[in-house]
């Protein structure tokens, strides 16, 4: 099947491969666009943990990345000197390291805890440091975030009194709003009131936040109907997958990324297997991607059916493709951030060369040296 870099036909499958030329466009189409309305783009570096899709990044207009663990942000650090850690740390692990990044890096942490606060406080007194915080606000999603703009407040007090913290603004998901972008309207205008008073309460309190820090990737075309908001940390649209392009994010064109796999059986009728299963793909549905886990590039109605460890099943009854035993494919995953978490390595092409790009951000330490088992608790249990 035609569809993939040349070169690659004795490739060691299942591999990611990664079209740099659509990554580039998308890059550029999302800082053009935030340009265009005053909004920060600062890309959640999830999708792709990648130093080198970073750069891009980086190069097309970003103005820092999102991060959500320690080892993202040391890896991260090497390309950006801004940094915003979207996600909590807890434990003193967690916060030595992110202390221990270069002095020159901006480092700014979202919260929505007392907890997590004066810990990271403490953590920034003991290194001399100054660590931003953005209170977390919960605006419908109802996962993590202060609920009322009064607690907001509180933490954004306690924030701005903290030696070794600085307040700067709030951070928001709206991870809630997953309808088609043509029929967002409604909703991204009931979350700019929500917004709106918001920081109405933190201005009254003397606490008008400097950063407003939201978005999405499935609404990150809506940003502009957000008057409050000053950066954007959409990150799936490097990339691109079915899920964005079931919501009107992105064309099928500006897919970027997909699994190279290897047709390994067709002897059931009207199925054909490939090597790609769950450890290469991940068994996440989404209403908006279509039925099954991927879809065969160039023939959306080849879809993986069926997924174990190492098997993926294509369900081939309604086309009139015939694969044969060895024939490579193309497959676009529902959700490219977990199945990019899966894979030790990217294959990185662009007119006609390609070469293979390590995924740095992949895990949670940098190496076995930061980890100092207890020996005699290990040899106890037979490990």
């Amino acid at each position: 099947m035609t569809g993939f870099p040349p070169g690659l036909a004795d490739a060691e499958t299942p591999v990611a491969l990664v079209d740099l030329t659509r990554a580039r466009a998308n890059a550029a189409r999302v800082a053009a666009y935030t340009a265009q309305y005053g909004i920060a783009w600062r890309p959640h570096v999830k999708t792709h943990k990648s130093l080198a899709l970073a750069r891009i990044q980086l190069e097309a207009g970003a103005r820092g990345l999102t991060v959500a663990t320690p080892h993202e942000a040391e890896v991260m650090s090497r390309a950006c000197d801004d940094l915003l850690l979207a996600y909590p740390p807890l434990g003193k692990k967690k916060l030595e390291r992110l202390m221990a990044l270069p002095e020159a890096v901006r480092l700014t942490v979202a919260l929505d805890s007392e907890v997590a606060l004066l810990g990271l406080a403490g953590a920034a007194r003991a290194a001399g440091r100054r660590v931003g915080v953005l209170v977390e606000v919960d605006v419908g999603l109802g996962r993590v975030g202060v609920q009322t703009a009064r607690e907001a407040a509180r933490l954004a007090t306690l924030a701005r009194n903290a030696r070794g913290l600085a307040y700067r603004g709030i951070m928001f998901y709206p991870g809630h709003i997953r309808t088609h972008v043509s029929g967002q309207e409604r909703a991204v205008g009931e979350l700019a009131e929500r917004l709106e008073a918001c920081c109405a309460t933190l201005a009254e309190a003397g606490l008008a936040p400097e950063v407003v820090s939201g978005g999405s990737s499935p609404t990150l075309w809506n940003s502009h109907l957000l008057p409050r908001l000053t950066e954007v940390r959409a990150g799936t649209v490097i990339y691109n997958d079915l899920d964005m392009t079931g919501m009107g994010v992105a064309g099928d064109h500006e897919c970027a990324y997909s699994i190279l796999a290897t047709v390994v059986s067709t002897a059931v009728p009207g199925r054909a297997v490939v090597d790609a299963g769950s450890k290469a793909l991940s068994k996440e549905l989404h209403d908006t991607a279509g039925s099954g886990y991927a879809a065969l590039a160039g023939r959306p109605e080849v879809r993986v059916v069926a997924l174990s460890e190492e098997h993926g099943v294509l369900d081939i009854t309604g086309t009139d493709w015939r694969p044969r035993v060895g024939e490579l494919v193309r497959l676009l995953p529902n959700h490219v951030c977990v199945s990019v978490n899966l894979q030790d390595r990217v294959i990185a092409h662009e007119g006609g060369h390609w070469e293979t790009w390590p995924i740095e951000g992949r895990g949670r330490v940098a190496s076995w040296n930061r980890v100092k088992p207890n020996h005699s608790t290990a040899s106890s249990h037979g490990v």
